[in-house]
């Protein structure tokens, strides 16, 4: 008697084995790569150097989990404002540059841990003894663009501001006497030491709070979520991790 004729007299049904769906991470160590969304026009993190080779902070970030994965890192590069719904096109697995972790964000998406933090910080000239915190700025002139965040902060404190472009253009007038501080963005002011040591400005105080960054990817994989996860604190642990944030800021950006 056939097997099915058993079941059957048995008054069983035999059922299929069920097929079990692969998880992102499965598929991503299938294919042997991470698929990474990024600018590509955003130095010091993601961008293209003499040589036209995409490099920066975030890319060295991407190919070092990558390489915890088992896998190689593919960058799918893309402008800003298209960037993060590139996601839910399956254009790639993950963005990483420098997605902010808020919590609009989060009721969309999952983020890794936080991999780098930004502050708001005190500078000022390299011989300025007048101003070591931000309760110093009342009644002094702070390089600020008017409409920003930094320079709602200047004026709070006292500050009177003096309008600038930019980064760039707030670090000369403080310089040049100008201005006697400005509040900048920290990741940006050691960027700006990396890249000129000798140049006379110096971080007096920075906010306690910090604005983090994290590896954003579609909701529903926890297992790749997980993995991401486990690299990032594989690369802090073996010292990876500080090697790129030395090359780059020549700090610890991780917190």
């Amino acid at each position: 008697m056939k097997l099915s004729n058993v079941f059957l007299a048995l008054g069983l049904v035999a059922l299929a084995t069920p097929a079990f769906a692969q998880t992102a991470l499965d598929q991503i160590k299938d294919t042997g790569t991470l698929r990474i969304g990024t600018e590509g026009t955003y130095a010091p993190f993601t961008f293209h150097d003499d040589s036209g080779a995409l490099v920066g902070f975030d890319v060295e970030i991407g190919r070092a989990i990558a390489d915890k994965l088992g896998v190689e890192a593919e960058f799918v590069e893309g402008p800003w404002d298209g960037l993060i719904a590139g996601i839910d096109a399956n254009r790639y697995d993950v963005v990483i540059n420098q997605v902010g972790i808020n919590a609009e964000r989060q009721a969309k998406y999952d983020f890794s841990d936080p991999y780098i933090a930004s502050k708001a910080a005190l500078i000022v000239k390299a011989d300025n003894t007048d101003i070591a915190g931000f309760e110093d700025l009342a009644g002094k002139k702070s390089a600020q663009t008017l409409t920003s965040n930094f320079g709602k902060l200047a004026e709070s404190y006292g500050a009177e501001l003096v309008g600038t472009e930019g980064f760039d253009q707030s670090i000369a007038l403080v310089i040049q006497g100008r201005a006697d501080a400005t509040i900048n963005d920290s990741l940006s002011f050691f960027d700006f030491k990396t890249q000129q040591p000798d140049a006379p400005v110096k971080v007096v105080a920075t906010a306690e709070d910090a604005d983090f960054s994290g590896v954003i990817l579609a909701k529903g994989k926890p297992e790749l979520l997980a993995a991401i996860n486990e690299a990032l604190a594989a690369i802090k642990a073996d010292g990876t991790y500080a090697d790129i944030s030395q090359k780059y800021f020549g700090e610890d950006v991780s917190q």
